[in-house]
């Protein structure tokens, strides 16, 4: 088995403190944010602060492959208005610079929304040229989509959208996909059962390519197939159903990626790590 389950952490108190947080669950993967993600602007990360974080990643043996950061829920990507455009995708060199900084890969973030303001390829255009500005002026780090419910305006709820933006992304090898299990099952695509799961991974690697799967988030939906609404659950616990995770861990396509809970019950974050291994080592 060559699984890396995690959650996304809580960075309070520092970058730094994060790796023991994940290994005190029994995670061997992480995600986390490397700033406050309700606000524009942080503090820059400290030489301290940065020589701790890898002395801590090396001290709990977790490799940049293992950890999937996130940025600013402000940021987006394909704003209509300029200033907010700029003002975005400022923000988004930045995350990128603070994940290189920090020896991080990987940059895990919702793609933008439309605002009813401008077509939708318009703003997945724009999307993929703020991708291009950020890979010009920070070397080496992943942008990595994560798939949408499709709640409001917001797009890269359907595979499409995630193959239209990655289209047009300059260098190809630094661009992968997040798929986040309950986005994808309120955006319409079936993961109920071991079938449906065949279908909607062969429909997503049709459409963008399995070999763009970069990192997943696995959560449960409160909300039914299709309703369009993000709003996770405890595995298990909601719309989704045991099957979809089984399938995940026996499937060798999700190894050596980050699978990371954004469940609601951070006490049984523990518990669903076990769960998810016990699914492994069937295979």
């Amino acid at each position: 088995m060559n699984k890396f389950i995690g959650a996304h952490l809580s960075a309070a108190g520092g970058v730094d403190n994060v790796p023991q947080r994940a290994a005190e669950i029994g995670a061997n993967a992480f995600a986390l944010f490397t700033k406050n993600q309700r606000q524009w602007a942080a503090k820059p990360l400290t030489e301290e602060t940065i020589n701790r974080f890898k002395l801590e990643c090396r001290k709990y043996d977790f490799l940049p492959e293992q950890i999937l950061p996130h940025d600013s829920y402000l940021i987006n990507l394909g704003a209509p208005e300029q200033d907010k455009l700029a003002k975005s995708r400022e923000a988004f060199v930045d995350e990128m610079a603070r994940c290189e900084q920090l020896g991080l890969t990987l940059l895990n973030f919702h793609p933008g929304s439309h605002l009813k303001k401008i077509a939708e390829d318009v703003c997945l255009d724009r999307i993929a040229e703020s991708i291009n500005i950020a890979h010009r002026r920070i070397p080496n780090v992943v942008a990595v989509i994560e798939n949408t419910a499709g709640q409001g305006t917001n797009l890269g709820w359907r595979f499409e959208h995630l193959a239209h933006i990655i289209d047009k992304v300059e260098d190809k090898s630094r661009v992968g996909v997040c798929i986040d299990t309950c986005h994808t099952f309120t955006a319409g695509y079936d993961l109920r059962t071991k079938q449906a799961c065949h279908s909607t991974f062969s429909e997503f690697d049709r459409v963008v390519g399995m070999h763009y799967l970069r990192a997943m988030h696995l959560n449960d939906s409160k909300i039914a197939l299709g309703d369009r609404v993000d709003r996770h659950q405890s595995l298990g616990k909601g719309e989704i159903g045991w099957a979809c995770f089984e399938y995940i861990m026996q499937d060798e396509r999700f190894d050596s990626i980050p699978l990371i809970l954004e469940t609601i019950e951070p006490e049984i974050w523990a518990d669903e790590i076990q769960q998810l291994r016990r699914f492994a080592i069937k295979r």
